[in-house]
């Protein structure tokens, strides 16, 4: 395949997830997102977006699809696949595609063209960096002495798959 090919590839994945972020948008519950995962250039499994419609604040049309995407190849991580997403992943995405580990991911909106359309998550890049204590939301760290025994039994546990 040549490099315009590729990139061929790479605007018809994309134009499919506009196409269906545009109908999504227009039902109820919708939103104007949409995801794909593509692997050897068949589809293996679509998102959209799901927030309010099913009043899931993490059914984000990126975590969607990796959630189906793993559950129609049986395993937890999409090696060998490519992600495309209508728009830049936010942070909570962007998490959940690392964990995923895609080959790539495509996208075609920014996240400041999201931003003009009232999608601003620029604010959790600014909280990020913050001590758990100074962000918006607190976030408090309680030492407890049992704290690592889940960690413990992680790693005796010889029948566990690492990821």
């Amino acid at each position: 395949m040549t490099k315009n090919d590729n990139n061929s590839q790479h605007r018809y994945w994309l134009q499919r997830c506009i196409d269906l972020a545009e109908q999504q948008s227009r039902t109820p519950g919708g939103g104007p997102f949409a995801a794909l995962v593509v692997h050897a250039g068949e589809l293996v499994a679509e998102g959209v977006n799901q927030v309010t419609g099913s009043n899931d604040p993490t059914a984000h049309a990126e975590v969607v699809a990796i959630r189906n995407a793993c559950a129609q190849r049986n395993d937890f991580q999409l090696a060998g696949c490519v992600l495309y997403s209508s728009c830049e992943p936010c942070p909570m995405c962007l998490g959940a595609i690392y964990w995923a580990r895609p080959d790539a991911v495509y996208y075609a909106a920014t996240h400041a063209q999201a931003a003009k359309a009232g999608f601003d998550d620029s604010f959790i890049y600014e909280q990020i960096p913050l001590p758990g204590p100074e962000r918006s939301i607190p976030f408090h760290p309680v030492a407890l002495d049992s704290a690592e025994a889940p960690f413990d039994a992680w790693l005796a546990n010889g029948e566990r798959r690492d990821y």
